[in-house]
């Protein structure tokens, strides 16, 4: 098998339309404009929509659980659960098992917040398909699930956690 050589000019030869990194990156650029002028700026932010959308759908996981349902870091969820509690958006108590681990759950107020916000936020999802015809949608969500399954630094990260526990 030969090994592929470098052109003489590799720089001359990239092609930023080609790369998966930057059209990933240009991509997200898209969905979070389209979400913020759908939610607006009052509204819940991408990342607090997904963590309290988790936390509802799964009533008293932990945050190490939280960061692995979500792929959000774990400082980073850390600082969004604390400012989420001050705004009395979630609750947290310790559980009956582990007194060490809190149980994440989302407020009256939270609940609210989200359903409010689901609208838009589906009309936001909406907009960011448009341009994939109707027929290679489901294809796309695969491949973009597909992506989103490689283990990133955040999941990486909870699994260490949870296999030091």
């Amino acid at each position: 098998m030969a090994i592929p050589t470098m052109p003489d000019d590799p720089l001359s030869c990239f092609v930023l339309l080609d790369a998966p990194g930057h059209l990933l990156r240009r991509c997200h650029q898209i969905a979070v404009d389209f979400y913020t002028e759908e939610v607006g700026e009052n509204g819940p932010t991408p990342p607090q929509f997904a963590l309290l959308l988790t936390v509802y759908q799964n009533r008293g996981l932990s945050q190490v659980d939280l960061v692995r349902l979500t792929g959000i870091d774990r400082s980073t969820v850390a600082e969004m659960v604390a400012r989420l509690l001050k705004r009395e958006l979630l609750e947290r108590s310790r559980t009956a098992t582990d007194r060490r681990t809190n149980a994440l759950a989302v407020t009256e107020a939270g609940e609210a917040m989200l359903r409010a916000a689901l609208p838009a936020v589906l009309r936001a999802q909406t907009r960011a398909m448009q341009p994939i015809p109707p027929a290679r949608r489901a294809e796309l969500i695969d491949l973009l699930r597909l992506l989103a399954s490689a283990k990133g630094p955040a999941e990486a990260e909870a699994d260490m956690e949870v296999a030091e526990n």
